[in-house]
């Protein structure tokens, strides 16, 4: 008989690719009967979901009874918490990384699969605080503390980026060019979120007491940002640099509130490595043990045009 595995914000990049893994996989999907959990079952992502034979309902993440009528049922649990720019955001997702986590225990899902990210002011003895990593980060070790198994996807930066907010703007020369306020030579963990979401957590699927209380530091392999400009420059013939601004210009390009996020976020990254010191060793040994080719950047750009006008 199939077990439920219940995926939340499944029209979701990151919820999305585990329902599409799962149902395409010749093993899980015998396994696994598919639930995916969204605000809006109305809407076409989620028809589509329905087309495909996944059970969709509407959840609420601030809603603890929607939260366990949501995982009814459920033996494994795909979860995030969601992240909106605002004085509110650290409250409203540190209440519901601890609803969604209690909501799994009273409703006695055996095994939950947490999307994390790492904790900076632990990292980077209290240089920075970034309070969209942290907060994930501690429901993490909250998940950890309660009676039920656990393993967590820990995204690195997503790829999709680069065809919206730090997609190439024109210079006005025929040349085109894309900034921030870290240097060029900076590396980043990337991930093809959409593509290679499913891979991961389907590891985690798989073989569940093998990753049992592990962290996949997900990114197909560390990128600078002029290795980005590079790969833009390929795949569209066109001429693409990366620019390096001040805080101060980098600020004045963003809204207040996302800069406040953005910004120590970013250096962050620059000064300690996004998921610490041994961040290289850690994307390769999620990298091996994903589930699937993972995509490379060039891939990335070659099925995802970026608009250059």
């Amino acid at each position: 008989m199939s077990k439920l595995l219940v995926v939340f914000f499944a029209t979701g990049r990151q919820g999305n690719s585990v329902i599409d893994y799962v149902i395409n996989d010749s093993t899980l999907s015998k396994v696994f009967k598919v639930r995916g959990v969204t605000r809006d079952p109305s809407k076409p992502e989620a028809l589509a979901l329905l087309k495909k034979g996944v059970e969709v309902v509407k959840g609420d993440m601030d809603d603890m009874d929607s939260l366990k009528q949501a995982m009814q049922g459920a033996h494994t649990v795909f979860a995030a918490t969601f992240t909106v720019y605002d004085d509110q955001m650290e409250a409203r997702e540190r209440a519901q990384g601890k609803a969604l986590a209690d909501a799994a225990v009273e409703e006695g899902v055996q095994y939950l699969i947490f999307s994390t990210l790492p904790h900076t002011k632990k990292i980077s003895n209290g240089v920075y605080t970034v309070a969209t990593f942290d907060v994930k980060a501690e429901t993490e070790q909250y998940i950890r503390g309660l009676p039920l198994d656990s393993a967590f996807f820990s995204p690195g930066s997503f790829m999709q980026n680069h065809l919206d907010m730090f997609a190439p703007y024109p210079v006005g020369d025929g040349t085109y060019a894309f900034s921030h306020v870290v240097s060029p030579q900076a590396p980043f963990p990337l991930i093809d979120t959409i593509g290679d979401t499913g891979k991961y957590v389907g590891a985690i699927l798989a073989e569940p007491d093998k990753y049992k209380g592990k962290v996949f530091s997900a990114a197909t392999k560390l990128y600078t940002f002029d290795e980005v400009a590079q790969a833009i420059s390929k795949a569209t013939g066109k001429d693409v640099k990366y620019k390096q601004i001040s805080v101060d210009d980098t600020k004045r390009a963003l809204p207040p509130i996302v800069a406040n996020y953005v910004v120590p976020m970013m250096k962050y990254i620059e000064d300690f490595g996004y998921y610490g010191s041994n961040t290289v060793e850690l994307v390769e040994w999620s990298a091996r043990n994903a589930r699937g080719k993972l995509t490379t950047l060039e891939e990335f750009f070659a099925k995802n045009p970026v608009s250059l006008h």
